[in-house]
């Protein structure tokens, strides 16, 4: 049996799936073109969902433009078939094409030709079809649940109980609570197996605490590096080597919306901070009261 090797075509190329261009920069772990609107044209519905809200209206008032001049040439094609409009006035038969689209009604104009009635019939139901379609798309632009939450800049490595612990800050930057919110981080680092197979290994770090009832202020999330840890005995030069990257995802249920909302982040080797803390932004006023700083959210302090 023998076996040939063929030269793919441009238009074979074309349809095979894109190459995924992985990256480290500045100690970030990136996958280029993740998340990028226009990324997305074979895909023209999450193409609409991402693009930006000027982007979005800014292609509504093309396409209606361009439909009603396509209906407007396809009336000038049929003559004098539009009652009231000025022989081959392009102006006429296009705000008539406006009027039937958006379903207005007429008023000094109307179709008088069985041709244009023909055509005025496919126009309404291009119409109805083209309003229930951008209505769908910017209710789901509108009803998409969105998080507020800020993560620290910096997360750091410092001694808690007499343990080493890893800490990093998160807010709520809305005045109304996450319910059950639960944060999940995970390690993720290149690994070499005993077969000598380079692999990117994927960790869970257990938390201290990894879900809260109801989350409005803030949370210093800790996980403490013992010797069941997978940071148990990290350097920040073995962190760096091995191109470590912390992931950080929160989800919870908004109590607004009573929707599910997720927030995401990620901490490089450069982004860990070693024998340094946080400082505190719990404070009590003259009156016994307690309040939060955020002011100092990011700032960290060496230890002594």
């Amino acid at each position: 049996m023998k076996f040939q090797l063929k030269r793919l075509t441009r238009k074979q190329r074309q349809r095979s799936q894109p190459i995924i261009h992985l990256k480290f920069r500045n100690g970030n772990f990136q996958i280029m073109g993740l998340g990028v609107w226009h990324s997305y044209w074979r895909d023209p519905y999450h193409l609409l969902l991402t693009i930006p809200w000027t982007g979005f209206v800014l292609l509504i008032c093309t396409f209606y433009v361009a439909i009603n001049t396509l209906f407007s040439l396809a009336y000038l094609l049929g003559g004098d078939c539009i009652a009231n409009a000025r022989p081959g006035s392009f102006f006429d038969v296009f705000f008539f094409s406006v009027q039937t689209l958006a379903s207005i009604g007429y008023g000094a104009m109307y179709p008088k030709t069985t041709y244009a009635n023909l055509i005025v019939t496919i126009e309404a139901i291009v119409g109805v079809m083209g309003i229930a379609v951008m209505t769908g798309l910017a209710f789901a632009r509108f009803s998409r649940p969105t998080a507020r939450v800020i993560f620290s800049r910096v997360a750091v490595i410092v001694p808690h109980n007499g343990m080493p612990t890893l800490m990093f800050r998160t807010a709520n930057q809305r005045r109304n609570l996450i319910l059950e919110a639960q944060m999940r981080v995970y390690l993720m680092r290149d690994e070499v197996t005993a077969e000598g197979e380079f692999m990117r290994r994927i960790y869970d770090l257990k938390l201290l605490r990894q879900q809260t009832p109801g989350f409005a202020l803030s949370w210093t999330v800790m996980h403490m590096i013992d010797d069941s840890s997978p940071l148990y005995g990290i350097t920040s030069e073995s962190l760096n080597q091995t191109n470590s990257l912390l992931m950080i995802s929160l989800t919870g249920i908004d109590e607004t919306v009573a929707q599910v909302v997720h927030a995401r982040h990620s901490y490089s080797a450069n982004d860990i901070l070693w024998n340094s803390r946080f400082v505190d932004i719990l404070h009590h006023a003259s009156d016994e009261h307690r309040y939060i700083d955020y002011n100092h959210f990011h700032d960290v302090l060496p230890l002594e």
